[in-house]
């Protein structure tokens, strides 16, 4: 038995070389097939199988059978195979998942794309390579034609940039009204798209942080652009602010300073002014449509103004406990309806504490703070007080004791 698996191991392998070779694409494909079948079933063979099945899918994608080829390529789990080299499961996986976005299978796509754990990514490979001991099994060599690893780690973030704008926009041409999404009718897909910037600013980032990438400028400022773009667009949480901050500290940022400017902006506790700032970044922002795609672009330029419009109710909050509507709406440069929409918005996706007295016109960003939190905020203001006076004598003492030291001489 092994000498018949050997043989027709042998024989499969032999037999691939002459694939490049074959007169016309019936003739390789009818080869393909016929590997394939005698390949069928043997799991000595499985790797083998595995690469017939991505030439013949290959073949069916220059035909325009891109259903035919997703199909085929959707029948071998290469996950399971231990003989197979990372890399070269990696870049299978990798080409199923584009075949899944070319028929616009988005759902079967993010199945597949979680099969690669992205901690492979930050691999040592060195480590990889070590002596065979006995009874392990050896794990074949990549074929040329396989990317590096970090190589393949950029062609999965771009696949998964690929699939959060392709989904949005399927989804939005396909299910969504015309005006636009409501948050009340389609509450799920609405935060989910928010969440969509951070995620395509995070994969961004992982590309960035390429060594290849990061050497080259020509390279690497496109991508910090777009870093900052999105993450601009994200919506203010804990993550978007580390993000923020993280990227602030980059010291190629300096290289792009509007952007650094833009950045410097956002963090600081201060209200933009809407106008001015559309006015100043209007043609860079128009430049990136290209990037963000026709319709996410023209909803990112909304998503753009409401996110200023979020930090300066968040910058009014810090500042003020009580404050009118009116001049929240002043502050904000919005009409009254608009300042208790985007008010009511805040405090309903739970990034803001508010309460608005809509006969009085009155809005109160204190929290209700139960009877020990008052006494414990009485006891720290008293305890400062009772500091403050003591440090005031001391300097009162200290003085009068230098005056009469000078009186004396």
């Amino acid at each position: 038995m092994f000498f018949v698996t050997q043989a027709v191991t042998a024989m499969v392998q032999q037999a691939m070389q002459y694939i490049d070779e074959t007169p016309d694409i019936e003739t390789r494909v009818e080869l393909i097939k016929t590997l394939n079948n005698v390949s069928a079933g043997k799991i000595y063979v499985e790797i083998e199988r595995a690469r017939l099945i991505k030439r013949l899918a290959k073949t069916k994608e220059e035909q325009g059978l891109i259903a035919e080829a997703a199909d085929l390529m959707q029948e071998i789990a290469v996950e399971t195979f231990g003989a197979m080299a990372k890399t070269e499961k990696i870049a299978f996986i990798l080409e199923q998942v584009r075949l899944c976005l070319d028929r616009q299978d988005y759902v079967r796509a993010q199945i597949l794309s979680r099969k690669i754990s992205i901690r492979v990514f930050d691999a040592d490979t060195s480590k990889e390579k070590r002596k065979a001991k006995d009874g392990d099994n050896l794990v074949e060599e990549a074929p040329a034609d396989i990317p590096t690893l970090l190589e393949l780690k950029q062609i999965y973030y771009e696949l998964m940039i690929r699939y959060i704008v392709s989904e949005f926009l399927f989804i939005e041409s396909n299910f969504l009204p015309h005006h636009g999404p409501d948050p009340i009718l389609f509450p799920y897909w609405y935060h989910s798209h928010n969440n969509d910037y951070l995620e395509i600013s995070r994969c961004y980032k992982a590309i960035y942080d390429i060594p290849a990438v990061k050497e080259d400028p020509a390279l690497w400022i496109p991508i910090l652009r777009k870093i900052c773009w999105y993450m601009v667009l994200a919506p203010h949480d804990p993550m978007q602010s580390s993000l923020l901050n993280s990227t602030l500290e980059d010291k190629n940022l300096s290289e792009i300073p509007n952007f650094r400017l833009l950045l410097k902006q956002l963090v600081t506790m201060e209200v933009i002014q809407w106008t001015t700032l559309w006015e100043t970044y209007r043609s860079e922002f128009e430049s990136e449509k290209t990037v963000l795609g026709s319709s996410f672009g023209d909803k990112a330029a909304e998503d753009l103004k409401q996110r200023i419009i979020e930090h300066n109710i968040l910058v009014v909050s810090k500042y003020y406990s009580r404050i009118t509507l009116k001049r929240v709406a002043e502050l904000l440069c919005l009409s009254l309806q608009e300042a208790e929409k985007h008010l009511s918005d805040m405090v309903v996706a739970v990034s803001l504490v508010a309460k608005i007295d809509r006969p009085q016109g009155i809005v109160c960003f204190q929290t209700a703070k139960d009877s020990n939190e008052i006494l414990n905020s009485w006891a720290t203001n008293l305890e400062k007080v009772l500091d403050l006076v003591e440090k005031s004598c001391h300097q009162i003492h200290k003085e009068t004791m230098v005056h009469k030291a000078a009186l004396k001489v």
